[in-house]
Order: structure tokens, then sequence, then C-alpha cells
């Protein structure tokens, strides 16, 4: 896949199948459509591309509105790479190209740019300034500029509707099982792992501090979570805690992670946290001993769950 950060950077000379949208978490449903475009577009030698936006749309148009996403743009260039696309473009939203009219983009962006021959699009699009551009008229722009449209139903991408919102929700309430099954894969965190306080060294569970960079990163409820990751190729489990140490009189929400049988040194390394489920709040303790106990239920609840789940030895 070749990526572009730029639409002045990419001109096609190839005839293109395109696809637009945000695509915050490449969840099933963006999946179906994606899939629709790439099988298409290798029917009909053409090149198919996906444009997307950076920042969301709603961060530049509604600045105070904290709204957080799924992916951060890194996880979600990778999660579109996975599905085999040819080209991707991520442009950057601002508020003058939210101002381009509906005609504007379709013969500046997806005509004069993409070299476009047909459009797939999910049931509900909509695009260019003050979302005035619907399906209808995009078929019409179609028939002036001599390329196809393709809506995706509601029905063919899923028996349930499938949002980004849903999901988010979802992931902000813990629900971490029902969000993986609408993203079809394990939402994931992605980190560098920094220096904390040694404090679950000196009770027998060192945690890698996860830090990640960007704000705009939706992170789920605090509490315990069992998680998974790969390391130098190593497939290792884990539990992982998200809050702020009540126990310790921690003022910060951190992110902390103890990996099962695992004793590599990875500070400063970039790591990627697969979540897998959610397993209890996060609770304030008498004492360091009454912590230490419960870690130790939790770590025989995650290797339970791991073993039937998984069937890996750990």
């Amino acid at each position: 896949m070749k990526i572009f950060n730029n639409l002045s950077k990419f001109k096609s000379i190839n005839k293109t199948f395109v696809t637009i949208g945000t695509f915050d978490g490449v969840h099933i449903g963006h999946q179906k459509v994606i899939k629709k475009l790439i099988k298409s577009a290798k029917n009909n030698k053409a090149t198919s591309v996906l444009l997307t936006f950076f920042p969301h749309p709603r961060m530049v148009l509604q600045k105070d509105l904290d709204i957080k996403l799924i992916n951060t743009i890194e996880e979600r260039t990778k999660l579109l790479e996975n599905l085999g696309l040819d080209i991707l473009v991520i442009h950057e939203f601002s508020k003058s190209f939210a101002k381009l009219s509906a005609l504007d983009f379709v013969r500046n962006i997806l005509v004069n740019t993409l070299n476009i021959s047909r459009l797939v699009i999910g049931y509900d699009h909509h695009f260019g300034k003050n979302r005035e551009g619907n399906f209808e008229q995009l078929q019409d722009y179609g028939y002036t500029y001599n390329f196809k449209v393709k809506k995706i139903t509601q029905q063919e991408i899923s028996d349930i509707t499938v949002s980004s919102t849903k999901i988010r929700k979802a992931i902000e309430n813990g629900e971490i099982v029902k969000a993986n099954s609408y993203l079809g894969y394990n939402f994931m965190l992605t980190g560098t792992v920094v220096k904390g306080k040694n404090l679950g060294e000196k009770i027998g569970f060192p945690t890698a501090n996860i830090h990640i960079p960007e704000t705009y990163k939706l992170i789920p409820k605090t509490g315990a979570y069992i998680i998974k990751s790969k390391i130098d190729g190593e497939e290792v489990f884990g539990m992982m805690n998200i809050g702020f140490r009540p126990t310790v009189g921690g003022k910060n929400q951190t992110i902390e992670v103890h990996f099962f049988n695992f004793d590599k040194q990875i500070y400063d390394e970039k790591i990627q946290i697969e979540v897998l489920k959610f397993l209890r709040e996060e609770q304030k303790f008498d004492a360091i001993e009454v912590l230490k106990n419960q870690l130790i239920k939790d770590k025989n609840t995650c290797l339970e769950y791991i073993n039937n789940n998984f069937l890996n030895e750990i």
C-alpha cells in the first residue's frame, strides 16, 4: 500500500475505485465497504484508493467537543494496510477544506486529482460544505463526469447497525468484548514504555508503564483488564490497570501492564496492547498486602480465561 499525506502529492493516471471517510475504528462495517472496493477494483484492473481525513472533522469543526478516537492515525493506517488497499490518501482536514462545495469536491478532488472511475460509499454518506452532498447528488455528478456510484446498504453491512459512536461508548463503559466484536479485531493501545515508581516490582508484580502521546486516543474506563501483546515476535499475555492507584495515593491516571512469565527489559520501546476483557473496577485497598492478594486472584482469573480462550500454555 502506498501512502500519501496530502491530496496534492497524489495524481493517478490509472482509473481509480475510491471510497471516502474518516473510518475511525476500521470496524466490521468499514471493512465490508473496503473489501468490496478492493475486489471491484481488481476485477476491473483499477487502483483501489481510500481517502481519509485527519484530524477528525468534528475535532476541527466542533473544537469544544472533546471527541476521543478509537484509533490513532498510525493504528488506522496499519489496519487499512492489512486490508490490501493499493493507495491510502490521508488529507489534512481544515476549516478551509470543509468549505469546499459538493461540486468542487467532486470536480477538483474525485475527478481531476483521483481520476475516479467508481465511488463506493456507505449508506449514510454525506460530503462537501455542511454535508450538503448525498447519494443522489453523487449519482448526478457521476453522469456528468463519467463515474459510477455504488452504495453499500445498511443490510449489506450488518444485521445490526455498527457505528464508531456505538463502539466508543462500549469502550468507555468497559464493554471490551462487545467492542471487539464490532471492530472485528481487539481494541488496541499503542504507547512507549516509561519508567514508573517500581511499586509493582516490590510486591512481585512488575509493570510496564505505557505512555500514549496522542491526547485524542480513547482510553477505556478505569479498572483492570486482560490483555495480550506481541514483543520481539513473542505473544505474551498479562493484565492491565488503568486508573489512579488509590491504594498508594496516586493523583494522575496511569496505564500499567503486568506481563505473565516475561522478564525482558523494554523501557523506551513502543508496544501495542490488545485489550481482551474487562476484569474488575479499580479499588482502594486498606493495605499493600491486601492489594497483593487481590492481584494474585486477578492473575489466576486471567490465566483461566486465557487458557480457556486461547489454549496457550503460559
